[in-house]
């Protein structure tokens, strides 16, 4: 076939809306589906992914032909993370009419980089920003990025605030590089995410040379034991440290920083959004003060995939941190969107960020939180019931379950997730294992808690031998 022929042939099927038809039909079963089928794939589904193993081909395949194998072997083998019974790494369901606007933003295939590329990314990511900012009572002119998620949303904030400390000391290190550049203090908690750690060191801030301060009992930052702050220090606290659910004192530490010119960037990955509720203003009190706060609508507001987000009270530091220059550039007098992100060709993610907060509303985001708390209290309260151990006080959303030694820990967790009734992982603090429930998704009912109960149940008596 030659190179005409490929683009025709292309072309024709671009209009041919049988393959979207298909793809639409395998996606409306999923969705009708997801709630009663096993949270995790089968053992003949995983067994069926060797259906997409083979040798590139030389020709291209049918359309339908892909969309297909797709639905016939993909769909079984995903983890039903969007279905009521997924407890792992705090990832979030996806509202309703967040994932059909994806769907609609999809087909537009929007490069989000630009005003002049894309008019309406542009608007809706401003209206994010704006909405956001307000939702959590962060200080007016707070500028917003839009990111794949908090790991990246992290490295803006922490580039935006290691740029500004350095150019506070008379140093460029846009222009000159970290060579001889002066030294900044990186002060965090030891149960810091590993995704501070990740940014620290992809910034040349390094791991070892970090001033570490211990952790409470509960995973929040031990506030009475950090060290001097300066105008040379960057303080990175959390809204909800991710095992536990932990938030760290802003109050004293948010206002001891700013005394003394230090910036603050405050990990929110999936505890921001407990700033739209008053329910949670003792965990989020002076949250406001801090310089950037980074976190995940994916998580806890439940938007889809892709979906991260980061925050900064000063927009050209951001800005400036995150900017690129070039001829062909046709920035404009409206938002760029790509002064607030690392990337620039990325796609039009805000639509349905902006699909979820129209959908939810002020008081949907505040009740969603709560109900969330709600039902990690319930779960924690049901498993007491039957014998567990819990960790962990319940700030928020995450449930630390003991049940022994690290073997049976692990051989406990496995029988959950092979049951197919429910999903979750496990995780350590100061040694010791433990099973981690992240409630995070709004189809989580008070059914799904009691039938995870009694899977819990089970697998620990076949484990245990009871």
């Amino acid at each position: 076939m030659d190179n005409n022929k490929l683009c025709d042939k292309l072309r024709s099927e671009s209009t041919d809306t049988s393959i979207y038809e298909k793809a639409k039909e395998y996606a409306l079963e999923y969705i009708k589906s997801v709630d009663s089928r096993n949270v995790n794939p089968t053992n003949e589904a995983i067994d069926n992914l060797k259906n997409f193993i083979e040798d590139l081909p030389e020709s291209g395949a049918n359309g339908l032909e892909i969309i297909k194998l797709l639905g016939d072997y993909g769909s079984p083998a995903t983890v039903a993370q969007t279905g009521g019974r997924y407890f792992g790494f705090v990832n979030g369901g996806a509202v309703p009419a967040a994932l059909a606007s994806k769907w609609i933003s999809d087909v537009w295939d929007q490069n989000a980089a630009l005003n002049v590329i894309s008019p309406i990314a542009s608007t809706l990511e401003e209206v994010c920003e704006n909405w956001i900012v307000d939702l959590l009572g962060l200080p007016q002119g707070t500028a917003a990025g839009f990111v794949t998620g908090s790991s990246a949303a992290t490295l803006c904030g922490i580039t935006a605030a290691r740029n500004h400390l350095l150019k506070k000391k008379g140093y460029d290190i846009t222009k000159n590089g970290l060579f001889n550049a002066p030294q900044i203090r990186v002060v965090l908690s030891e149960e810091a995410h590993s995704t501070v750690f990740k940014a620290l060191s992809i910034l040349g801030l390094g791991s070892d040379r970090v001033e570490k301060v211990k952790s409470n009992n509960q995973g929040g930052i031990d506030y009475t034991n950090i060290p001097p702050l300066d105008d040379n220090t960057l303080l990175i606290l959390q809204a909800g440290n991710v095992n536990t659910g932990a938030f760290d004192n802003f109050d004293v530490l948010c206002k001891e920083a700013n005394a003394k010119s230090s910036w603050v960037h405050i990990d929110g990955a999936f505890g921001l959004w407990a700033g739209a509720s008053d329910k949670f203003a003792h965990l989020t009190k002076s949250l406001c003060l801090a310089d950037s706060w980074s976190t995940d609508a994916h998580k806890t507001l439940n938007a889809p995939y892709d979906c991260g987000i980061i925050l900064c009270k000063d927009r050209k530091a951001l800005t400036d941190a995150l900017q690129m220059e070039g001829s062909y550039i046709m920035y404009s007098e409206k938002r760029d969107n790509l002064l607030y992100t690392m990337e620039m060709s990325r796609r039009a993610r805000g639509v349905e960020l902006w699909a979820t907060l129209k959908s939810l509303g002020r008081n949907g985001v505040k009740l969603l939180v709560e109900n969330l708390h709600d039902k990690a209290q319930y779960f924690a309260e049901r498993l007491k019931a039957k014998g567990f151990e819990i960790l962990n006080n319940i700030s928020f959303n995450q449930v630390n379950v003991f049940v022994g030694d690290e073997t049976t820990t692990q051989n406990i967790i496995q029988a959950i997730q092979q049951s197919g009734v429910c999903w979750c992982g496990g995780a350590k603090r100061f040694g010791k294992p433990f099973i981690r429930i992240s409630i995070c998704a709004y189809k989580t009912t008070y059914d799904d808690i009691d039938l995870s109960v009694t899977a819990f149940a089970k697998a620990r008596d076949s484990v245990c031998g009871v």
